[in-house]
């Protein structure tokens, strides 16, 4: 018998999903553009900026790229940012997540789908089922939010979403789709290091089931060693790659963990200067229970709404693997597994979770909710990672009542219950605004409004004149000005394999003797400029303050 996965991958459905979801993604994109909200955090406008300095610098190339965030986001972004207006007004950056949206909601469909088909045609019970995971997972507001951005929740998402599909079909039988979960794995390892968690966790998972199969004499394990070898090789060479990456540029594989840019040296100089840790740190409980809360408040403003997600996801999960674990399969594979085994499958949305328990715990990544203690908004988005588990786990109960034998009536009422909760849901988070937003609009208010007062006088600067610039902490005031980054020495113009530091480069040069290498310098008060020109009696022609903000003085160099 053929394997049980569907004939056509992109069926009418998949294909009207597609405009469905390619739709809300402009329309919510050209809504938030409009009113300048896709540049809003900091991190957006961080990686928007990495990305066209590979190309637009005084010294471009892929050691640009940097280190602590992974290549993958600012290397897909680069084609959009040759347009100086695109990258100036920030949608070039949007891009790579507009699509990622679209993907994953195709994605979290064709799993539901998947996994919840009994034969090798789905019923209308799978495909509805689909269908509300599909709508809970795309008209999440958060998400329709940050698809908008440079952000790469959208991105991972897509990529591990793909890559819980082609495990699903690995087990349904597909003999090609465990290199397609291994590719997918890659591309997330090298999106969020989230991925090389999942990575780690699937490939266990595809160890221990051959492990099972071979001690249980079972003929086939749904996939041959060869298969699992691919797999293997695939998701490991991204991490590998990352961090050879790093030890060859930066003598030391760990950069991205454990160097000055990394979480923990940022929790380090915070605890120095007296301010306190995060409630989680050492603590995988509490550290759970902020992470979790960063996924309800990203699903419901309401807190009894956010309370009935939790229980009816897990409800859902748990039982749809249970039931139709016992349930008898009406169709086989080629390899003899079940269609209904697969259905396990789908617990592996729940990844995340151990994930940022051991992260917030252990690896100086803070989470704050305004439920709890600091009651301030950071990282919040990181929940947007748990409502795969959401959508799925909503979607399975409303299958489990459909396949069910209760009355007709008690059937609808169930999906009629499930469709109230979902929208009540999203309703409530429009009311209040979408937490991802309000997160940027508060913690990054002032320091908006500062680049903005920098780049009108950084405007007034001659168009070919070069400007030395710490960037670190307000590239976004060159990017508003238009000003390219091939005209502003910064502390990437230099050799960074050269510890602790490059005498010959660029950076320290300009450093020692301003004006030989530069017309102005912008100097914010602590950065590496200020320290070096603070002493020098350069011609200071303006200082620029801003609520919450260091001052900034413009100085002419020669």
């Amino acid at each position: 018998m053929k394997n049980s996965t569907p004939p056509s991958n992109w069926d009418p459905e998949v294909q009207y999903l597609l405009w469905l979801a390619t739709c809300v993604s402009v329309f919510s994109f050209l809504f938030y553009f409009q009113r300048g909200q896709v540049m809003l955090y900091g991190d957006a406008i961080a990686h928007i900026n990495i990305a066209r300095r590979v190309f637009d610098s005084k010294t471009p190339g892929l050691l640009q790229l940097g280190t602590v965030w992974l290549p993958l986001p600012h290397l897909l972004m680069i084609p959009f940012l040759i347009s100086d207006d695109l990258w100036r007004r920030g949608a070039g950056g949007s891009m790579p997540s507009l699509a990622a949206y679209v993907f994953a909601i195709i994605g979290i469909f064709r799993l539901v789908r998947g996994c919840l088909s009994r034969g090798r045609e789905p019923d209308a019970a799978a495909r509805g089922a689909a269908w509300a995971a599909a709508l809970v997972f795309g008209a999440n507001p958060n998400l329709i939010y940050m698809q908008s951005t440079a952000m790469g929740e959208a991105l991972y998402l897509a990529f591990f979403l793909w890559a819980v599909v082609y495990c699903n079909e690995s087990v349904r039988g597909d003999a090609k789709a465990l290199t397609k979960c291994g590719l997918c794995l890659g591309a997330a390892c090298l999106t969020r290091y989230d991925g090389w968690f999942l990575a780690a966790t699937l490939m266990g998972t595809a160890l221990a089931r051959k492990v099972f199969a071979a001690s249980s004499q079972q003929k086939h394990s749904g996939f041959a060693g060869a298969q699992l070898a691919r797999l293997i090789l695939i998701a490991a060479a991204a991490p590998t790659l990352w961090l050879a990456y790093n030890g060859v540029i930066y003598r030391n594989p760990l950069e991205f963990e454990n160097g000055p840019y990394s979480a923990q040296a940022i929790e380090r100089k915070s605890e120095t200067a007296g301010i306190p840790g995060h409630p989680g740190s050492g603590n995988p409980l509490l550290a759970g229970l902020y992470f979790l809360k960063s996924g309800e408040v990203n699903v419901a403003e309401n807190e009894w709404l956010q309370r009935a997600w939790v229980l009816l996801a897990a409800a859902g999960l748990v039982g749809i693997a249970l039931a139709l674990r016992r349930s008898k399969p009406s169709v086989k594979s080629d390899n003899g597994n079940s269609s209904a085994a697969s259905a396990w499958t789908m617990l592996l949305l729940l990844v995340p979770l151990p994930f940022y328990v051991m992260s917030v715990a252990y690896g100086g990544v803070p989470i704050f909710v305004p439920p709890f203690w600091p009651h301030t908004y950071y990282n919040v988005r990181y929940g947007l990672q748990l409502l795969p588990a959401f959508a799925a786990g909503l979607a399975s109960l409303v299958y489990l009542a459909q396949s069910s034998s209760w009355s007709r009536k008690a059937r609808l009422g169930i999906v009629l219950a499930a469709i109230a909760l979902a929208a009540a849901s999203d309703a409530s988070i429009w009311r209040a605004g979408p937490v991802c937003l309000q997160e940027a609009q508060i913690n990054m208010r002032t320091r908006n409004q500062f680049e903005a007062k920098v780049a009108g006088w950084l405007e007034k600067l001659p168009p070919d004149s070069t400007l030395l610039m710490y960037l670190g902490d307000h590239v976004g005031a060159l990017q508003q000005a238009g000003i390219p980054l091939k005209r502003v020495i910064n502390e990437g113009n230099h050799r960074v394999w050269k510890q602790p530091r490059d005498p010959d480069g660029l950076w320290e040069r300009a450093l020692a003797d301003p004006g030989r290498y530069a017309d102005f310098v912008i100097a914010f008060e602590g950065d590496p400029v200020w320290q070096a020109v603070h002493d020098r009696h350069l011609n200071p022609l303006v200082e620029i303050h801003a609520t919450g903000q260091v001052p900034a003085i413009l100085y002419r160099a020669r």
